[in-house]
């Protein structure tokens, strides 16, 4: 009985693990990812770079838009995070600040398998801390990651000052973030009138666990460059971060 307890431990050991049932990307598809990354902090209060690193690799974006990320900090043993992040999924790292913290620099940034043309990072406001918009432009199309203020003013005016950012792009631009926001209130309403949402907003992302509210989006900026979205998609990664990622694919 127990050898075949062993053995049977054994075959378990030797099997690939599927850590999420994610759809698989389809030929000519660009796949857009958002994700709170929590400072690379599980929910087991253990900094694992590698686990995030695991849940990009698994899902294979083309971009990923995260939010709370150190940039070398006390707390974060002076590592530039995103780079830790960017090497283990073979992507181009883009950072933008937010605040100055603990000798280094708290905020937002884009992973991307191919090399921004262009890169703009415009100040934000929040009363608790500040917060930024960052603009990569690539060769066929836009994205912007930002993390809105927990404050709802504060996200009303970040709404105006984005608007006026975005304003003569025509390329497609895709916005991607935790706006801190549910998907009816005056923020996310205000937003729609020149964004539409592309990711599913019935499936909610925060906290992890039993998860409550919908606050993490992909967006699409109204500027006359349609696109089509064949799956939208929220990861049920319950560990390595207290936001669920999502993505969605796009084709144009």
């Amino acid at each position: 009985m127990k050898k075949t307890i062993v053995i049977a431990l054994l075959l378990c050991r030797m099997m690939p693990v599927v850590a999420h049932d994610i759809a698989p990307k389809g030929d000519g598809v660009l796949r857009i990812m958002c994700y709170n990354v929590h400072n690379f902090v599980g929910m087991d209060n253990l900094r694992d770079y590698q686990r995030i690193a695991d849940v990009i690799n698994d899902a294979m974006p083309d971009v990923v838009a995260i939010q709370e990320a150190d940039s070398a900090t006390q707390r974060s043993g002076g590592t530039y995070t995103l780079k830790e992040v960017a090497d283990r999924t073979s992507m181009i790292p883009t950072y933008a600040p937010a605040i100055d913290y603990q000798d280094g620099k708290y905020g937002i940034g884009i992973l991307s398998k191919e090399k921004p043309l262009s890169v703009r990072q415009i100040p934000l406001p929040g009363r608790e801390e500040k917060r930024v918009l960052l603009i990569v432009e690539f060769e066929t199309c836009v994205v912007a990651c930002t993390h809105f203020s927990l404050n709802g003013e504060d996200r009303l005016a970040s709404i105006a000052i984005l608007n006026e950012a975005v304003k003569g792009i025509t390329k497609p631009l895709f916005l991607a973030g935790d706006m801190n926001s549910t998907p009816d209130s005056p923020p996310q309403v205000a937003l729609r009138q020149t964004f539409d949402v592309l990711s599913d907003v019935t499936q909610k992302t925060f906290p992890v666990v039993n998860p409550t509210e919908c606050i993490d989006y992909i967006y699409q900026y109204r500027n006359g460059k349609d696109c089509s979205v064949s799956n939208r998609q929220v990861i049920n990664e319950t560990m390595a971060s207290d936001h669920l990622p999502l993505f969605v694919d796009i084709t144009f």
